[in-house]
This record gives structure tokens, C-alpha cells and sequence, in this order.
């Protein structure tokens, strides 16, 4: 018996995915030295998880930064 996925339920836990910065990085576009930068100056404000040495982010805000940085973007 296949098991029925709930499109909704899916993208929900996509969205609460954990990337490692180098994967963060990939996935807006930037080498993984400028997220490190950026998150050391504060130069962009991205939210992130520290655990110990660990630096996770979740696709939810990576999504909403760069939205934020859209030019011509609504509300």
C-alpha cells in the first residue's frame, strides 16, 4: 500500500529544513566565505541556529531574506 503525502504537510517541513552554511550559501547564490562575513559583521541579517560550533539555517528565512531583498517586491 503506497503511503499518501500531504502536499501541504511537505512543503511545510521543506521550509523548516536545517542547511549548513555551505548549503545555505549555495541556496541564495553566494560563496559560503561571504555568509560567514555577512553573519560576523551583521552587514545582513539572516537568522540562524548556533549549536556549540554549529551554524544551521532555516530554508523558511533564507526564503524571507530574499524576498526581502527583492527589488519591486509587494507586500
Amino acid at each position: 500500500m503506497q503511503k499518501e503525502t500531504n502536499p501541504a504537510t511537505t512543503h511545510s517541513e521543506s521550509n523548516r529544513a536545517l542547511l549548513g552554511n555551505t548549503a545555505a550559501a549555495q541556496y541564495i547564490g553566494i560563496e559560503p566565505g561571504t555568509l560567514e562575513v555577512w553573519r560576523s559583521t551583521k552587514r545582513y541579517v539572516i537568522p540562524y541556529i548556533r549549536s556549540g560550533r554549529l551554524i544551521k539555517y532555516r530554508k523558511i528565512d533564507l526564503d524571507t531574506w530574499l524576498q526581502s531583498r527583492t527589488v519591486g517586491a509587494t507586500a
